[in-house]
């Protein structure tokens, strides 16, 4: 018999685990908390001055629309590819996907590269008319192309596994094939529409790759213009911190709503018919992918194409091996290490609702909202003068810090992909938690867990600027590297780095995140 001293120990080390978590991911609202009171009232004028006012608006801006048209495209695309007959399905299933591999600055600039006059549209089609991809609407379309995905996966997942009597039940109640979308699979997809939703809202929050190229100044572009400026630069981003925690803050309120039925062996969902707009479908969903995927690694490519038959100069800088090895092994470090650290918070917030796992959560979903440059200043500003600073544990730490809460969002569903009634069976038949968790929970986890790997892998091979600011000297990833030479216009270099990072990222995502859904 178990006494209460063993339960009371049981209960307060995971507890102890999420405050510890908790603890690492409140370091840079920490540093910066610390250093807005010492900045004392020069931080509070920089904080309400307006050149911080304007950028939090237009981060404002963007992010609510970039997150509204990515949710309506992924949501759009994961009933068209998992539940209708459209031509084609499955082919358009995996490359629809595959956008989340692209670097947003690599879209951006070949975006704008593409559409503007004299470049590869003008030049190869003579279509001159295209309005440049600049400002607001730029910034739109640039991010809701390479971040609609994390909507598309958990939703095309969802309505794989729903139900059909749901629907079946609907129609029989005279309900038609749109009032039943609307009124029984939307609710029951409300979830991972809103964990998608948010992680395009932080993504968006926290870019400077797209908003940099294509010239809309938001609260991240503010930072890094004030990057020599630490009263200004610390103001602006707890700015944008406080604003990552409301937008995390909030999805974790709604989420708190949704209930979803499970579809855990169930029978196969219902494929639903598209008549006449069936052609015209197809055609939208393979000009989103057109947009999205094959205008960006069209446009790279034809940068090394144009290149080599030019006789551009190549810099002698480039060690493709090394530099692939380099991306390679950080990113799997900085993965496994990510999702070690979060899973007890996902494990304590789906299995045992605990509420200090969802304030830690919270605050984890809420630190991705920060751009990488704020994570990796107050990293520098606590390790600086210590043997600890350029060093691979640090880098490690920033982006464990950095995408922490896409791992959070992944391992969560993979729990919940999980019955209780096995734990609860294999209990009955004598067996321990750690025995439970190694033999069931674990290995039923396993394919969830490796897609929030995965998730962590491609954000590390393609995160530009904790790189350059925590990387040990002479460390170069390829995402340092096409930086580097897109600076120095090698752009025959940029675009076979890009088609490498972009191949490379391909491979890592169809064997750890699409094999999972």
């Amino acid at each position: 018999m178990v006494s209460r001293a063993d339960l009371a120990r049981r209960r307060l080390a995971p507890t102890l685990a999420v405050v510890a978590t908790a603890a690492l991911f409140a370091i840079p609202f920490g540093y910066l908390g610390v250093r807005a009171i010492g900045n004392g009232g020069a931080g509070w004028e920089a904080t309400v001055d307006d050149a911080s006012i304007e950028p939090l608006w237009r981060s404002i801006q963007l992010v609510v629309l970039t997150t509204v048209v990515a949710t309506t495209v992924g949501v759009g695309m994961a009933w068209l590819t998992a539940r209708t007959n459209l031509p084609g399905r499955r082919l358009l299933g995996v490359l629809a996907v595959l956008p989340l591999v692209i670097p947003s600055y690599v879209a951006a600039y070949a975006y704008v590269s593409a559409f503007a006059r004299g470049g590869l549209l003008d030049e190869a089609l003579g279509v001159s008319w295209l309005p440049a991809v600049r400002g607001l609407p730029g910034a739109v379309f640039v991010l809701t192309a390479v971040s609609y995905p994390y909507v598309y996966l958990p939703v095309a997942a969802r309505l794989r596994t729903l139900p059909p009597s749901l629907e079946e039940s609907a129609r029989m109640l005279g309900r038609s094939s749109w009032q039943t979308f609307r009124s029984v699979v939307l609710p029951q997809c409300a979830a991972p529409i809103a964990a998608g939703s948010l992680l395009v809202a932080l993504y968006t929050l926290s870019d400077f790759g797209a908003v940099q190229y294509v010239r809309y100044d938001t609260l991240t572009r503010r930072i890094f213009a004030a990057r020599l400026d630490p009263v200004t630069s610390v103001a602006v981003s707890l700015l944008l911190g406080v604003l990552a925690l409301a937008i995390a803050g909030g999805e974790h309120l709604a989420r708190r709503r949704f209930r979803p039925v499970s579809g855990v062996g169930m029978k196969a969902s219902i494929t639903h018919r598209l008549g006449s707009l069936r052609w015209p479908a197809f055609g939208a969903t393979a000009g989103v992918i057109g947009l999205a995927l094959i205008t960006p690694v069209g446009v790279v490519t034809w940068w090394v194409i144009r290149g080599q038959r030019s006789g551009v100069r190549r810099s002698r800088a480039v060690d493709l091996p090394q530099e692939t090895w380099s991306t390679a092994w950080i990113g799997v470090v900085s993965a496994v290490a990510t999702v070690a650290v979060v899973l007890p918070v996902a494990w304590l917030v789906m299995r045992r609702q605990h509420r200090v796992a969802a304030a830690a959560g919270t605050l984890v979903m809420a630190t991705f909202g920060l751009p990488g440059v704020v994570i990796a200043l107050s990293l520098v500003g606590i390790t600086v003068g210590t043997s600890w600073y350029k060093g691979f544990t640090v880098l490690v730490l920033a982006y464990v810090l950095h995408f922490g809460g896409q791992a959070l969002g992944a391992a969560q569903s993979a729990i919940g992909s999980v019955s209780v009634r096995y734990d609860e069976a294999a209990r009955l038949l004598g067996a321990n938690r750690w025995r439970r968790l190694w033999r069931i929970d674990l290995r039923l986890m396993a394919p969830g867990l490796a897609a929030a790997g995965g998730l962590v892998l491609l954000s590390v091979m393609k995160e530009l600027p904790a790189t350059l600011m925590l990387r040990p000297i002479e460390f170069n990833t390829l995402a340092t590297r096409i930086n580097a030479t897109v600076e120095d216009a090698l752009f025959i270099d940029a675009g076979g780095l890009s088609l490498v990072l972009v191949a490379l990222s391909g491979v890592l995502t169809w064997a750890l995140v699409l094999r999972r859904h």
